[in-house]
């Protein structure tokens, strides 16, 4: 069923390029899942955030989690390099890749019900609490409980296509066999301490080696969605995340 729910992924994001007017272009997405029993999911709650949503509270006969990553191209990213300011290209990547995320989930789970299972889709932003800035349902954290890959330095999930792009996901009553999470460091910081290049990169001194202000970069995110606010909703950066050994892969694989 993994390979089954992969190729329709893939098979969608493809015909939905061909068939919509988009700006941007995507990379070939990652599928992975995760058993909704997970017990990082009850440890989510319990240690990261007490409102942070376990499978069983979003469907109650919940067997596992679809989680999927989009990665952006190499234009968009390099767009996001110089300046303060996010690009245009990257505001509308993060505009375009928010909606086939929608798409996409509500494709997923009409399939699914098509064999009689019952799903969840969710929103893929604003799903968070504007004090805390914290999501009910952390897409992130999903994708790594579900294998896709690991959190960096810059709080961000590094998988093997790197760290530029959006997660999404759903939750299923369909019983898929969880994909395997690796043990190693996708992040050259966490590794041997050799980088700290997402660091270097955010130009509002926000992130640092052993601190992150999350609301200063909702701040800044909140004045980049203002300036493009005549594409849509995107507020967004992404400064830290552009130009550096993880943006486009897992630096440990080639």
């Amino acid at each position: 069923m993994q390979e089954e729910i992969r190729n329709l992924a893939i098979g969608f994001i493809e015909e939905y390029k061909e068939v919509n007017s988009i700006q941007i272009n995507w990379r070939e997405p990652l599928i992975a899942f995760a058993n909704a029993k997970d017990p990082i999911f009850q440890h989510l709650k319990k240690v990261v955030d007490e409102d942070h949503k376990v499978p069983q509270e979003l469907l109650k006969d919940a067997n596992s989690v679809i989680s999927f990553f989009i990665p952006f191209n190499e234009e968009v990213i390099l767009s996001n390099i110089i300046g303060e300011s996010a690009s245009k290209k990257w505001a509308i990547a993060y505009i375009e890749t928010n909606k086939v995320i929608t798409e996409l989930s509500n494709f997923l789970v009409k399939s699914l019900k098509q064999d009689s299972h019952n799903s969840a889709e969710i929103a893929p932003t604003h799903n968070f609490d504007k004090k805390k800035l914290k999501s009910f349902w952390s897409h992130k954290h999903v994708a790594y409980i579900a294998g896709l890959g690991r959190f960096g330095l810059h709080k961000m999930v590094i998988t093997d296509k790197g760290c530029c792009g959006r997660f999404g996901s759903i939750v299923t009553s369909a019983k898929i066999k969880a994909t395997e999470r690796s043990n190693d460091e996708y992040c050259l910081y966490f590794q041997d301490g050799s980088c700290t290049s997402c660091v270097d990169r955010c130009p509002f001194n926000i992130l640092q080696i052993d601190s992150f202000n999350r609301h200063k970069c909702y701040e800044i995110c909140l004045k980049n969605g203002e300036h493009y606010s005549y594409l849509g909703k995107s507020d967004m950066c992404g400064k830290c995340a552009c130009g550096i050994p993880c943006s486009l892969k897992n630096p440990f694989k080639n």
